[in-house]
């Protein structure tokens, strides 16, 4: 049965990287039509909405999306579409695998670990106050029981289905007191009701060290929004950046997956682009489908492409275009 997926081209590279992923799905015939929205600066320029209303009925209608990056206009008072398209679908769980990939060049081999950030609330809940006669900024990082809670059970629950050993909570609540107690207490709860996963928690800065000097010590981290952020990406320096890792925003009813870099506006129309990262995040997506071996074909494909250094973009060492790569990719599909 055909499974309908809103998809969100974005800006910059966004269409480039999006292209490949449903040549790379035709070639694979997984079971999947494209309900084709848009959102971002080309829309907001194009059809005088940031996010219209057009893409967020789609998506409510269709409950997955796959998106590619997308420009908020910066000065212009607008808030993140990320950000929005988080909060309206209470997409808490912010979900990142990073994975040490053969052919890609890292100074680590053996990195193996999962990234749960809090996704809705902390400093990105957009609490924000100006006072201009003094020139005083606040911003307000609100934390909820529910949130700590949901953000905790769900790493908990990854770690049981993918057989890992361990959960680490990251938090800084020798300084953050209050807010820290609310995720470590979720992190106490919740660690007994898993008694064959062992359940640690680290400071955040303490674990920033720890992750450069051997990350391979971990499986799966759960913290807090901005923390999420930076260790985020930290982690995808360590598995060969931000143009190689996938990444999920997971509510209880509503999904979608994205690529986690930037619209590379530099590139953009080049046939520069590395759509690996989109193409991974689209695995995650039929995992989430349940199109299991729809899935694992893809990823031995991409991964056994990655091993050719001529057969892979720029960023990578290679020369191939995006429309190589991906006719490489595909030409393994058929093997």
């Amino acid at each position: 049965m055909t499974k309908l997926v809103t998809l969100i081209k974005g800006d910059g590279i966004g269409p480039e990287i999006t292209d490949a992923v449903k040549k790379v799905f035709a070639a694979a015939q997984v079971p999947v039509e494209w309900e084709e929205e848009n959102a971002g600066e080309t829309t907001l320029e194009t059809v005088g909405e940031l996010i219209p209303g057009s893409l967020l009925n789609s998506i409510k209608k269709n409950k997955i999306a796959l998106k590619g990056p997308i420009t908020t206009p910066v000065g212009k008072g607008f808030k993140s579409v990320n950000v929005q398209l988080r909060q309206a679908f209470n997409l808490y769980q912010n979900i990142r695998p990073c994975v040490s990939t053969e052919g890609v060049a890292s100074r680590f081999s053996n990195v193996n670990l999962c990234i749960f950030r809090e996704n809705t609330e902390g400093l990105y809940a957009g609490l924000e106050y100006m006072d201009e006669r003094l020139q005083i900024a606040d911003s307000i990082s609100r934390v909820s029981w529910e949130g700590c809670y949901n953000i905790v059970k769900g790493a908990f629950e990854y770690a049981h289905k993918m057989g890992c050993k361990k959960v680490t909570l990251v938090h800084k609540a020798n300084i953050l007191k209050n807010a820290g107690k609310l995720l470590l207490k979720a992190g106490d709860e919740i660690s007994k009701q898993y008694p064959d996963i062992k359940y640690e928690d680290k400071i955040v800065d303490n674990m920033c060290m720890q992750l450069v000097i051997k990350p391979e010590q971990f499986d799966v981290i759960v913290t807090t929004n901005l923390f999420g952020d930076i260790l985020s990406d930290l982690c995808a320096g360590l598995v060969g950046g931000l143009g190689v890792v996938a990444g999920a925003n997971v509510g209880d009813e509503i999904a979608i997956f994205e690529a986690v870099h930037g619209t590379a506006p530099d590139i953009a129309g080049q046939g520069k682009a590395n759509p690996t990262a989109l193409l991974r995040s689209a695995i995650m997506m039929l995992h989430h489908m349940e199109l299991h071996d729809h899935a694992r074909n893809i990823e031995n494909a991409i991964n056994e492409t990655l091993l050719h250094k001529d057969q892979c973009t720029g960023d990578l060492g290679g020369s191939a275009s995006t429309t190589e790569f991906t006719d490489f990719v595909i030409e393994k599909l058929k093997k």
